[in-house]
């Protein structure tokens, strides 16, 4: 039994209902008869992986969904191995260089050297280029992007690069210049209430429109977001009424349980607590730029205007920050710790 976000995603691109026009532009690149690089960038939740697939069904057909998961390894020259997963199909591979850290570019050259140099095994294939997918690829240090750079530029003839990320500020202009940039914007309120209601359709659900659009608000039009807030008000009480409440994702409570008592105590063992549990939410996959940009939203309903800006200031300071170091949890330390001077410095001029 799969989740309904991906029992019913989408498997070709004229079965996506949102950005009719963006989808039908690229039917149109993919059946021409040479496919460019191309860079897909968006907010989550969009669709750009989804129509990545449907771009790979569109060049391969349905075969390309025959995939299997592998763990590959691979040695630096410090001789130290690295173990990344790969989804791989005859035609396609899908990585995240990303999960071995600055290490990424021993992972973007050998993976894709593999990919390029090795011919390709089905000899009736619609296409002679193999593809090969980049998951978070705005998150490779700047020598991965350079390799990824050269490797592009040296296999062209055999093999197409798609990179899949959320902004294209971090991708140096080399690799920017080397490819169709295809932005896929976050779907609208209206867009995403129609796709609720198509999923509810489909598993016989009543679904109000008050609350679908209630959904599409609170899920800040992140489509696989809402079909998961979907499911789980369903899951909890089968018939869905307008006013039901919708629940907060644990890992948002919990990252408002930790803004509360930054508020309520500013002290050494406080800062403690606090680091141990930003450790408890990397560890449950949630990214430190999220943790941070959730907290500044909540911290932001629990003091006064005055100290507003500062937070904001620190927030982007700390932000950049986590873009440019490896170690997110002395960024996000580092931010507790000046919030929390701030707000006891403004408590005693308050109150004395």
């Amino acid at each position: 039994m799969s989740l309904w976000v991906d029992k019913y995603r989408p498997t070709e691109l004229a079965a996506l209902s949102c950005h009719a026009p963006l989808s039908a532009q690229l039917t149109r690149l993919a059946q021409s008869n040479d496919l460019p690089h191309l860079l897909f960038y968006g907010p989550s939740g969009g669709g750009k992986k989804t129509r990545i697939l449907a771009i790979l069904r569109e060049l391969y057909g349905p075969s390309v969904e025959k995939v299997k998961l592998d763990t590959r390894s691979f040695t630096t020259p410090s001789n130290r191995t690295l173990s990344v997963a790969v989804v791989s199909s005859l035609y396609h591979l899908e990585v995240t260089p990303s999960e071995v850290g600055f290490h990424d570019r021993v992972v973007v050259q050998d993976l894709i050297k593999e990919v390029a140099q090795a011919p390709q095994l089905n000899a009736h294939a619609n296409r002679r280029f193999k593809v090969v997918v980049i998951h978070e690829a705005d998150t490779l240090t700047r020598d991965a992007q350079t390799a990824l750079r050269r490797t592009m530029e040296r296999y062209t003839s055999n093999l197409r690069v798609i990179l899949c990320c959320n902004t294209t500020s971090r991708i140096i202009s080399p690799i920017r210049s080397r490819c169709l940039l295809v932005r896929v914007p976050a779907p609208s309120e209206d867009e995403v209430c129609q796709v609720l209601q198509s999923v509810a359709d489909k598993e016989q659900v009543q679904l109000p429109d008050v609350l679908a659009r209630r959904i599409a608000l609170q899920s800040e039009r992140n489509l696989r977001r809402a079909i998961l807030m979907l499911e789980a008000l369903h899951a909890q009480d089968q018939t869905l009424k307008e006013n039901v409440p919708i629940p907060l994702a644990d890992w948002q409570e919990y990252i408002q349980e930790v803004a509360a008592s930054m508020v309520q105590e500013q002290t050494p063992q406080r800062l403690l607590q606090v680091r141990s549990k930003y450790y408890e939410l990397m560890a449950h996959c949630i990214p430190p730029s999220v943790i941070l940009k959730e907290l500044v939203f909540a911290l932001m309903k629990n003091v006064d205007d005055q100290l507003k800006p500062e937070i904001i200031t620190q927030a982007a300071f700390y932000d950049h920050r986590l873009q440019c170091g490896q170690k997110a949890i002395f960024h996000l330390e580092a931010f507790t710790a000046q919030f929390m001077s701030a707000y006891k410095r403004y408590l005693i001029e308050m109150y004395g």
